[in-house]
C-alpha cells in the first residue's frame, strides 16, 4: 500500500502511466469509507485528538487511515515524522495507518496526492479516512473539498471563535469540537466557549445551517463518542443521494485541479519558456516591460512550443 502511494505521488512519466492503470483497477473497490477532514487552531492538540479518535474507532472495529497534508513538507521534510512521533499509540495499531501526503508546494499537489492516496487506502479496506491539514487558510478549503465531513477543532479562551469565522474556516465546518474539556475549570471554560461559538455560528449561518459544537478531551479520551456521533449524524443528514452528489462534484473539481496542476508543470518544464525566462526576468526588473506583458510573452513561448512552431 505504501509503495502504491509512492507510485501515484511520483512525477516520472512512466510512473504516472503505471499510476493511472493502478487507480483504474482500484477505484471500483474504493469509495465506501467515511472521509473526514480535520483542522484546528494552533495549540488545539490536533495530533492528540486524531490519535485518541483513531484509537477509539479501531477499538470499535474500524480500520483507520490518517493522511497528513502539510503544504510546507516540500521545504521542511520531517514534519510528518513529528506527527507520527506524537501519535505513538495509533502508529503501532495494526488497524491504523498514518501517511504523509506532501503538497509538492502547490494546492493542486494537495488535491492530487491526497485524493489518490485516499483511493488506495479505501481499496485496501480502510473504512475511515482522516485527512489532517497542517496549514491554515486555503489548504483547509482544499481539503474540505475532498471529504464528506469537515471537522474543525478549537479550544477555550483563544479568541479564535470569531476570528475563525472571519477567516472563513468555520463557515465550511460541518462539526466543531472544543478540546481540552479535561475537568474542573477547563471543562467549564470549554463548555462556555462552545455556547459562545454555537451562538455566533447561528447568527452567521442560521439555526438550520449552524454545525453542532461538541466539547471533549483528547488527552483524557472524554467525549470522543459524542464527537464521532456528530460526524455520523452529518453523514446521515447527507444521505446516500446527497453523498453521491457531493462526491461527484468533488470529482469534477478534482479533474480541474489535475488539469491546472499538469499545465503548471508543463509550463515550468517547457524548453522555450526556459530559454525566454532569463530575458523576460531581466526586462521586468529593468522596468522595460510590465507584468501583463511578461506573462503574455511567457504564454506565447509555451503556446509556440505546444503548437510545434519553430
Amino acid at each position: 500500500m505504501s509503495r502504491a502511494i509512492t507510485l501515484v505521488e511520483s512525477r516520472k512519466p512512466a510512473h504516472r502511466v503505471m499510476a493511472r492503470e493502478l487507480l483504474a483497477q482500484l477505484t471500483p473497490h474504493a469509495g465506501k469509507a467515511i472521509r473526514v477532514g480535520i483542522s484546528g487552531v494552533p495549540g488545539v492538540g490536533k495530533s492528540t485528538t486524531i490519535e485518541a479518535l483513531g484509537t477509539h474507532l479501531t477499538a470499535a472495529g474500524h480500520k483507520v487511515a490518517v493522511l497528513a497534508v502539510d503544504p510546507s513538507s516540500v521545504r521542511t521534510g520531517g514534519s510528518v515524522l513529528g506527527d507520527k512521533t506524537r501519535m505513538m499509540r495509533l502508529a503501532v495499531d495494526p488497524d491504523a495507518y498514518i501517511r504523509p501526503s506532501p503538497s509538492e508546494g502547490t494546492l493542486g499537489g494537495v488535491a492530487r496526492t491526497t485524493a489518490q492516496a485516499m483511493t488506495i487506502v479505501e481499496a485496501a479496506g480502510y473504512d475511515v479516512v482522516l485527512v489532517e491539514t497542517v496549514g491554515v487558510g486555503q489548504s483547509e478549503v482544499t481539503v474540505a473539498g475532498m471529504v464528506d465531513t469537515f471537522l474543525f477543532l478549537t479550544i477555550a479562551r483563544t479568541g479564535d471563535q470569531l476570528q475563525g469565522i472571519k477567516k472563513g474556516i468555520l463557515e465550511i465546518a460541518d462539526v466543531i469540537g472544543v478540546n481540552k474539556a479535561d475537568d474542573g475549570e477547563q471543562e467549564i471554560a470549554a463548555k462556555a466557549a462552545a455556547r459562545e461559538l454555537g451562538g455566533a455560528l447561528r447568527l452567521v449561518r442560521g439555526s438550520a445551517g449552524a454545525p453542532p459544537v461538541v466539547t471533549y478531551s483528547g488527552l483524557h479520551d472524554k467525549g470522543l463518542d459524542l464527537l464521532w456521533a456528530e460526524v455520523e449524524k452529518h453523514q446521515e443528514k447527507l444521505g446516500a443521494e446527497g453523498l453521491a452528489a457531493k462526491r461527484a462534484d468533488q470529482q469534477l473539481e478534482f479533474t480541474w485541479a489535475l488539469v491546472r496542476d499538469e499545465l503548471e508543470q508543463r509550463l515550468r518544464n517547457s524548453a522555450r519558456v526556459k530559454t525566454e525566462r532569463e530575458e523576460i526576468s531581466r526586462l521586468v526588473r529593468e522596468g522595460a516591460i510590465n507584468a501583463p506583458e511578461a506573462a503574455d510573452r511567457i504564454l506565447a513561448a509555451y503556446d509556440g512550443e505546444a503548437s510545434g512552431q519553430g
